[in-house]
């Protein structure tokens, strides 16, 4: 076999792999130990800041739970979140475009009629009206879509970092009508830091990078027969918009949260375009 020094020890390593017989997880260790090794090669690290990313990734298990993740901020906020959303969302241009799911996303938000307000406790909140069409790539609606909503409260908070508010606040589900379309009633949001009390906040601090997010509505559209599509609105004007913490900002997002002219409030109209399954 040899020694194992600087030389030797990628190829020592790889071949332990050769027993393994599942290709793809031969793949991926494969390529995860050559860049691995390259980057301990490269930078040279101490054993007191070899120690120290370890701890570091323990502190990010740790401070893990029901409600929060700490892992994908982390991945959001090295841009890798980003990076897999753009390899496996290849689309056609005229197609909604993608982006990051998001450390908030909840499971069993209420089935709502059109119209409704997701909002049960932000009275207080500048009314917003949300509305528009799913249609296919040849601008034809879909009816019985679903919309996946959920938002931060217009003080940027979501409901699972606020143990006083109520569950499943600002979150619902919606389904297009024979039309294709939509809309529901909630609270304007606003841009807000990611949680900067854990390992992720600090890494950021530490690089000299803010934690913000511009203002936005999350999405996941789907209908049967089409792809689905995860994905925000952003609100144009907002500061954040050319260095969201967690890159997920596309031009084609970024949408006007207008002054209502029927009443107090803003309104926003958006159509989203999903493509053919597969």
């Amino acid at each position: 076999m040899g020694d194992f020094n600087e030389t030797t020890a990628t190829d020592l390593v790889l071949a332990r792999l050769e027993g393994c017989d599942d290709p793809r997880l031969k793949e991926i260790m494969t390529s995860v130990i050559r860049h691995l090794h390259a980057v301990v090669i490269e930078t040279e690290p101490t054993e007191a800041e070899w120690l120290a990313a370890i701890q570091f990734l323990t502190a990010t298990g740790q401070i893990c739970d029901d409600k929060r993740q700490e892992y994908i901020m982390l991945s959001d906020t090295l841009g890798v979140s980003m990076l897999l959303d753009a390899i496996n969302n290849r689309k056609p241009e005229t197609a909604t475009q993608s982006t990051v799911l998001g450390p908030f996303y909840v499971d069993g938000a209420e089935a709502m009629e059109n119209g409704a307000n997701i909002s049960k406790d932000d009275a207080d909140g500048e009314p917003l009206l949300v509305s528009g069409r799913v249609l296919d790539l040849d601008g034809e609606p879909i009816a019985g879509a679903l919309l996946d909503v959920w938002q931060a409260t217009g003080n940027g908070v979501y409901d699972v970092q606020d143990p006083d508010r109520e569950e499943l606040n600002l979150r619902g589900k919606f389904r297009s009508d024979g039309d294709g379309r939509f809309h529901f009633n909630t609270v304007t949001p606003s841009s807000y830091p990611l949680p900067t009390d854990g390992p992720v906040g600090q890494l950021l601090a530490r690089l000299g990078r803010h934690p913000y997010r511009p203002a936005h509505i999350h999405f996941i559209v789907s209908a049967e027969g089409y792809g689905p599509v995860t994905t925000h609105l952003f609100a144009a004007g907002d500061p954040y918009l050319d260095s969201d913490v967690v890159f997920g900002v596309k031009d084609s997002l970024v949408v006007d949260f207008a002054p209502r002219d029927d009443g107090p409030g803003r309104t926003v109209d958006y159509d989203f375009v999903l493509s053919p399954a597969g």
